[in-house]
């Protein structure tokens, strides 16, 4: 008797596991053999699920140092019955919308609901256009899903509006008037025909990059991030004059005919004379004795030059260092412009020893832990690192949306992207926005970035 209930219970045990092993198996769409050169990004774009959707069905992809390899076998959840919150880049003019065929009426409450977005940039692999704002659309699927973190949700749609696209065509998608945020477009000439429909659509418009329009003057829908040499130079003569009101500026002649700073250094001299201060004017080609009377043996000396080349910063430096030989309790420092972040392998040392200040409007920092772990994250996203430009447009990406998706979960149609609303500390692209006027809103953030005499890097934002 014992024994058949010692069978008897095996038989149960055997049974319920098969059933929850059937249920487990049912639970997924289907196994997926890995094949070569594929992504996770990769594989949840074709099956219509996100990341984090593939990542729970599959917990192995959590662990420290996981790559996906050529033959592996990995569940295919079924999709959620919402869109997927990470839609990758679509190749075609309009992004395909999944079911419903027509949009759900939300309420406008976005703390109690997902944030619509969309992303109307070239994303193709056709030119250098294409595969800077498909990382830069990567940046954003990531900040959604670090938002998750603070329990704000999103649903993402992406449409491929390359140079020559039809953008009224795009604008019929009826997802296109249901978005809360259009990211977007890259083109000067889509800034017309995108700006008055979402004026028409109370949705809020943000170009991420340079553009050439002036519907940021009279649409008050707008956020532009972009800042013309005119704002800049006046921004950066103003960051010169707050931390350097009690020095002595030095401005050095370079003789390049091909410099772009004239602007800069037009409206710096002319805010010194206004303000009474004495500068002194000198050339790179002046001799030893007439380079050192320029300089001030009682005030910190603050040089520029009229000229962002390289070239002539490394003339620079070697008659700095020469001068600091001969007089070596001379206090300088520089003042730089944002191409010398590109020179930092050549000038590293003479940055630190000079005190050197550069203006941007951007910046991050290599020896940062969370830039770091931005690279790793990104690394194991999308099986790549990031394109190598002075600008990671990954981590812009990231920045942008993280700024405004935050501001409208807390604010919706009231968020102004003012300093301080959000508290979000940037990655890289720092944000802050100020009405124009009865228009749009127009970044003002600019950065200096600090190479400190101890051999740190300090960010400082405004």
């Amino acid at each position: 008797m014992k024994r058949l209930l010692r069978y008897f219970f095996l038989l149960s045990v055997f049974c319920l596991t098969t059933e929850t092993a059937l249920a487990q198996v049912q639970s997924f769409k289907e196994l997926h053999k890995v094949k070569r050169k594929e992504t996770i990004f990769g594989i949840a774009r074709e099956n219509g699920i996100t990341i984090q959707e593939l990542i729970d069905a599959n917990p192995e992809m959590n662990m420290p140092g996981y790559e996906l390899k050529k033959g592996d076998y990995i569940k295919i959840p079924h999709p959620s019955s919402h869109p997927a919150a990470t839609p990758s880049a679509p190749q075609t003019s309009t992004a395909q919308p999944q079911m419903p065929t027509k949009p759900v009426v939300a309420s406008t409450d976005l703390q109690q609901r997902e944030v619509r977005v969309g992303i109307m940039l070239p994303l193709h692999n056709i030119n250098g256009d294409g595969k800077r704002m498909v990382e830069y659309y990567r940046g954003v699927l990531m900040a959604c899903d670090s938002l998750k973190v603070h329990g704000i949700s999103t649903d993402i749609r992406a449409w491929n509006v390359a140079e020559g696209a039809d953008i009224q065509k795009i604008l019929k998608d009826p997802y296109a008037a249901d978005r809360d945020l259009i990211i977007g477009p890259l083109y000067s000439k889509q800034v017309k025909e995108l700006g008055a429909f979402v004026q028409k659509h109370n949705i809020r418009l943000f170009i991420p990059f340079s553009i050439s329009s002036t519907d940021i003057f009279d649409n008050p829908n707008v956020f532009q991030v972009f800042q013309n040499g005119y704002t800049l130079n006046h921004a950066y003569v103003a960051r010169f004059n707050q931390r350097f009101k009690d020095c002595h500026p030095i401005i050095i002649d370079c003789a390049d005919s091909t410099s772009t700073k004239g602007g800069f250094i037009t409206t710096l001299r002319r805010q010194l004379e206004q303000d009474g201060v004495v500068y002194s004017l000198t050339s790179l080609k002046t001799n030893e004795a007439a380079f050192k009377k320029c300089f001030s043996t009682t005030q910190k000396n603050v040089v520029v030059l009229n000229t962002s080349r390289s070239s002539d910063l490394n003339v620079a430096f070697a008659k700095l260092n020469g001068l600091r030989m001969t007089m070596p309790g001379l206090r300088i420092s520089m003042f730089g412009y944002p191409e010398w972040l590109q020179y930092t392998r050549q000038h590293l040392d003479n940055f630190y020893r000079f005190d050197t200040y550069i203006p941007s409007t951007y910046y991050m920092s290599p020896l940062s832990h969370r830039t770091e772990h931005f690279k790793k994250k990104y690394r194991w996203n999308f099986h790549q690192d990031m394109q190598h430009y002075p600008q990671r447009f990954a981590a812009t990406g990231f920045d942008h949306a993280f700024f405004m998706i935050k501001g409208l979960h807390m604010y919706g149609t009231r968020f102004l992207g003012g300093s301080g609303m959000v508290g979000y500390t940037p990655l890289q692209s720092p944000l802050h926005f100020e009405r124009m006027g009865n228009g749009g809103l127009q970044n003002k953030a600019t950065v200096l970035v600090h190479y400190t005499t101890d051999n740190r890097i300090e960010t400082i934002n405004y």
